[in-house]
């Protein structure tokens, strides 16, 4: 008999909830955003909950109307540099466009905080949709990358990242005092990558983890996202409403893996969700309500333009029909903007009913621990999803969902009790990506072998 299928569950650390009111809340940490000591808390808070990873956002552009927690909040890679300090199991994941950076410095961020953090990193790989961003580039509005020119970036970028990522085997670096042979040329490889968009010589500076490769995830749901996902991500982030939207993303993009001639289990499929619990159902209606009233319909308007390129909202009536946009937001954020339009119309929403509801969704995951629990094993048993993101729906929710769900599903036997590994992909069950060039040599054999005593050696230093 195989061994039971476990979820998997990363922890989105935001301020104040994320919600573009949120940090007026009472219970809210006003400057959680750029505030080390909540960081530190929440990341120590979700690897007692036994969480796989940590998740942070991000995004490149900002103007007056933006949620206040986008307009003052760290990097993502250095904030989870200083947390792979205080924590020693859960994984790293930072969200980091391929729209605008170059593909050796990324590749060289991510190879740092996977070694610092022991092989913990992650990479959650996105397309920038704001054409705004271009102006803090050097570029102008026009030359921001349309969608589909977005993906094809990506997917050559992610091409030469991994690439990068191979330029030393695993062994490479022998450091033999004695001889002075500090690494075997043999091992040591240039990418030499030409392609539509990329020039790159490698290699890169730095040599493989002990997980390999940091884990790469994909954020975005259009076609060209899907496709990105089922051809190169080891997992993906998306949203999905309903259970019948997940399993059917779910089913697709499995297939998609497939038709690339990868394992359906080597792609992982995690939908954000938010989350408040409380002791009874009208508990946890009324703390949603709490959230959902410190928002004015003018902070929901603004936060509904964001996803359309910033479009002002507030020249339509409030309580006639959502305005006709044609394809404004098809080069944003591409697949939230034509659910937002085909709900509207399906449904007969106003504009102050979708602008509302864009800022305060709310999500099935609000009720009891057992509720909640209920319906995360719902999903899962469903095959809709292999995990959750779950983001807390008030600022103290990481910690309710640590003290009184995550019980709950380990005492059902779906969630672990402790970690198996302390590395990202050995707790996600991933494989260790096999280095292209040792493969070509035939050495891989060997290299698992020098890979496996490193691994125990790195171990051994880390437990004295």
């Amino acid at each position: 008999m195989g061994e039971q299928r476990k979820l998997r569950l990363g922890a989105v650390l935001h301020g104040a909830g994320g919600n573009f009111a949120g940090w007026r809340h009472p219970d809210a940490v006003a400057d959680a955003s750029v505030n080390f000591a909540f960081y530190k808390q929440q990341a120590i808070k979700a690897e007692e909950g036994k969480f796989d990873f940590l998740f942070i956002a991000d995004g490149l552009f900002i103007n007056e109307k933006s949620n206040p927690h986008f307009l003052n909040r760290f990097e993502p890679i250095t904030i989870l540099s200083a947390l792979g300090a205080v924590t020693s199991n859960i994984g790293l994941v930072g969200t980091l466009s391929t729209s605008y950076s170059e593909p050796f410095t990324v590749s060289r961020q991510f190879s740092s905080l996977d070694h610092i953090s022991g092989g913990r990193a992650g990479w959650n790989v996105v397309t920038s949709p704001l054409e705004g961003t271009a102006l803090n580039y050097g570029l102008t509005l026009k030359e921001h990358p349309d969608h589909s020119k977005r993906y094809r970036i990506a997917a050559e970028y992610l091409k030469v990242a991994r690439g990068l990522w191979d330029s030393w085997e695993d062994g490479a670096f022998v450091r033999n005092k004695e001889t002075g042979q500090f690494f075997d040329k043999s091992k040591l490889h240039e990418l030499n990558h030409e392609g539509e968009f990329f020039s790159v010589k490698g290699p890169l500076n730095i040599g493989r983890s002990r997980q390999g490769q940091p884990v790469v995830f994909q954020a975005g749901s259009s076609e060209s996202g899907r496709n990105l996902a089922g051809a190169s991500a080891d997992a993906v982030f998306t949203n999905h409403g309903t259970l019948e939207e997940a399993k059917a993303f779910y089913q697709d993009v499995k297939r998609r893996a497939t038709e690339y001639g990868r394992s359906p289990d080597e792609i992982l499929i995690f939908p954000g969700i938010g989350v408040i619990v409380g002791e009874t159902e009208e508990e946890a209606e009324r703390k949603y309500q709490e959230v959902a009233n410190l928002i004015s319909v003018e902070n929901a308007l603004d936060n509904l333009g964001r996803f359309f390129e910033h479009h002002d909202f507030k020249q339509y009536p409030l309580d006639a029909p959502f305005p006709e946009l044609g394809e404004l937001g098809k080069n944003s954020f591409q697949s939230t903007t034509d659910k937002i339009k085909r709900e509207a119309l399906e449904e007969g929403l106003t504009l102050r009913q979708v602008a509302l509801r864009s800022a305060t969704p709310r999500t099935p995951f609000i009720g009891t621990p057992e509720k909640v629990a209920d319906l995360i094993q719902e999903w899962f048993e469903q095959g809709a999803i292999d995990g959750f993101i779950v983001g807390a729906g008030v600022p103290t929710g990481l910690d309710e969902f640590v003290e009184h769900v995550i019980p709950v599903l380990q005492q059902r036997g779906l969630f672990r009790l402790a970690y198996e590994s302390d590395t990202l992909r050995g707790n996600l069950g991933l494989p260790i990506p096999v280095n292209r060039y040792a493969e070509q040599s035939g050495k891989q054999e060997e290299s698992e072998e020098q890979f496996a005593l490193e691994a125990a050696a790195a171990q051994a230093n880390r437990s004295v």
